[in-house]
């Protein structure tokens, strides 16, 4: 099993901005977020299939504890509550789709796969995709 224990640093990000107007966003905290998210700090904690993944910015510090194959409470990137599902897609990368509990919305997931010292995060919102890639600290 692969092992996603440790924290990351950001290394490359594509799309945020063009994710945040596909979920709705304005223009005014589009600017703050994209601003906040440019140098987040990642802490994963695993033990065996249940998972903690901490991410904080200058503005927002997010906290999720799941199990893979086991419904959790998450908020959307944009901050609205969901259920979500992780499953494996491969032994290097966890697929997680959300549902939102109130309301209409696209349909968002995130995804992270390792790949040698690289963690690479998928947000997505329908058709629209951010693709950010990390390092180990």
């Amino acid at each position: 099993m692969t092992n996603f224990a440790g924290t990351w640093k950001i290394k490359s990000s594509e799309n945020f901005d063009e994710l945040l107007k596909a979920l709705g966003v304005n223009a005014m905290l589009r600017k703050v977020a994209v601003a906040a998210a440019s140098k987040p700090h990642v802490e994963i904690r695993q033990n065996g299939e249940q998972f903690y993944i901490k991410t904080s910015t200058t503005v927002r510090t997010t906290e999720i504890n799941f199990h893979i194959g086991e419904e959790f409470d998450e908020e959307t990137v944009d901050g609205r509550k969901c259920k979500s599902l992780a499953t494996w897609e491969s032994e290097n990368k966890i697929y997680c789709k959300q549902t939102l509990v109130d309301g209409d919305g696209p349909k968002t997931f995130w995804s992270r796969e390792l790949q040698g010292d690289e963690l690479i995060l998928i947000f997505g919102a329908d058709n629209v995709l951010c693709t950010r890639i990390y390092m180990r600290e």
